[in-house]
């Protein structure tokens, strides 16, 4: 256990847990143990915490809704800042919605809904949180986080407060600045544009209705597991190169949508890369496309 004094007297509301289970804040249900783990509920803790572990040289790893990453077995050491609390949402003037990082998409699509807000339908399906999406610039039914973001506000790795326009964010596919970075998403601005409430609830159901056909929303699973590569889907070449059903320890290429890879029978982080690996190698024998992850893994 790393030599933290009272990292409670630092806060200003949220909770510590130490060595807690991160496979309880994983959509995959895998991981280890966080050596700590501060449940993140407002903006100045939240500082707080990146300032006490830069001056500290404390490892500290942000985790949000735990939708697109994978936990080793082995745990996170120093401390995770779980975000998922850290989540208001406040309509401003000019059609403009402010959130902080925690906030799920899911929430985001309701609040749109309930404001007759459109523009982010697409998002409406997506397992993530706000601050995730930004960090990957997600999309999906061809709509991207980039076509709506105004403003990003992060902090530094020293706890300094700076907001990127939309143009400074280098949005472009599954990636934003952010990702060279490495400063933490706090809170987001998106433009919003007035919609008919009919259509936009029409829109959400259709895409809800499309991504539960398709996907294999009954078990757990880290989502699309791999980008995809330039004039390719990365699920038809793992359908063509055979591997769909494919199966390491707990973690299988799912026989619904290769694109991703479902928990069947208590994985583990290592069968998820392992089976990472050997898809990604037999996919390349077959066609010679390399796929590039998109899950990001933590605590290697």
């Amino acid at each position: 256990m790393i030599k933290i004094k009272n990292i409670e007297d630092i806060l200003q509301g949220s909770e510590v847990l130490y060595n807690e289970p991160l496979r309880n804040y994983s959509f995959t249900k895998t991981g280890g143990n966080a050596e700590i783990l501060v449940k993140i509920n407002n903006e100045k803790d939240l500082q707080n915490v990146i300032e006490y572990s830069n001056e500290n040289n404390i490892a500290l790893t942000i985790l949000g809704n735990g939708s697109n990453v994978l936990i080793s077995d082995n745990g996170i050491q120093g401390i995770v800042a779980l975000t998922s609390d850290m989540n208001d949402i406040e309509l401003l003037e000019g059609d403009i919605i402010s959130c902080y990082a925690g906030l799920t998409l899911k929430e985001l699509t309701d609040f749109c809904i309930e404001n007759s807000l459109t523009n982010l339908e697409f998002s409406c399906g997506i397992p993530g949180s706000v601050g995730g999406a930004i960090f990957m610039n997600a999309g999906a039914y061809g709509g991207e986080m980039k076509e709506v973001v105004q403003k990003v506000e992060v902090f530094t790795k020293k706890g300094e407060k700076k907001i990127y326009t939309n143009e400074q964010m280098e949005f472009s596919y599954r990636h934003s600045v952010i990702q060279e970075t490495k400063e933490i998403i706090s809170k987001v601005y998106f433009q919003m544009k007035k919609g008919n409430k009919e259509e936009i609830i029409s829109k959400v159901e259709e895409l809800n209705k499309m991504r539960s056909d398709k996907q294999p929303l009954e078990y757990p699973s880290c989502g699309s597991v791999f980008k995809r590569p330039e004039g390719y889907f990365a699920g038809k070449l793992i359908q063509d190169a055979g591997l769909q059903g494919l199966t390491v320890g707990g973690a299988q290429v799912s026989k619904k949508h290769a694109g991703f890879m479902v928990n069947i029978n208590s994985a583990t982080c290592e069968d998820y890369k392992n089976l990472i690996k050997e898809v990604q190698q037999k996919v390349f024998e077959d066609s010679g496309v390399e796929l590039e992850c998109e899950v990001k893994i933590l605590g290697e």
